[in-house]
């Protein structure tokens, strides 16, 4: 009876393993950006771990600003895809894990991690 016991537990421990989904991926750590807000004050942006595979317009430099962000860091695991234009469109530039960084030149209004 005990071994038929002990059987029925692993079962059922086996199959709620397979049956809880993994939880998403995400990037561990912070992309940081500045950028000038619509006043006009310098401004500092960041997204700290964000989910892989997802397109983030970042806040403050998106349509509603003239002006886009400049200077991203990413200090992320993870690889970071910058984008000139929202939505993850236009010209794009490849940011390394960790170290990953650029100058004021590049300007970024959207990025996807992985």
């Amino acid at each position: 009876m005990r071994l038929r016991s002990a059987v029925t537990a692993a079962l059922g421990a086996a199959l709620l393993l397979v049956a809880v989904p993994a939880s998403a991926s995400a990037a561990s750590g912070r992309f940081v950006y500045e950028y000038v807000t619509v006043e006009g004050y310098e401004a500092t942006g960041f997204l700290n771990d964000p989910a892989d595979d997802r397109c983030f317009n970042l806040p403050g430099v998106g349509q509603e600003n003239p002006e886009p962000g400049h200077s991203p860091r990413n200090r992320t695991d993870a690889w970071a895809t910058v984008f000139a234009d929202t939505n993850c469109e236009g010209p794009s530039f490849r940011l390394r894990p960790h170290t990953g960084g650029a100058s004021e030149r590049l300007k970024v209004r959207s990025v996807v991690f992985g």
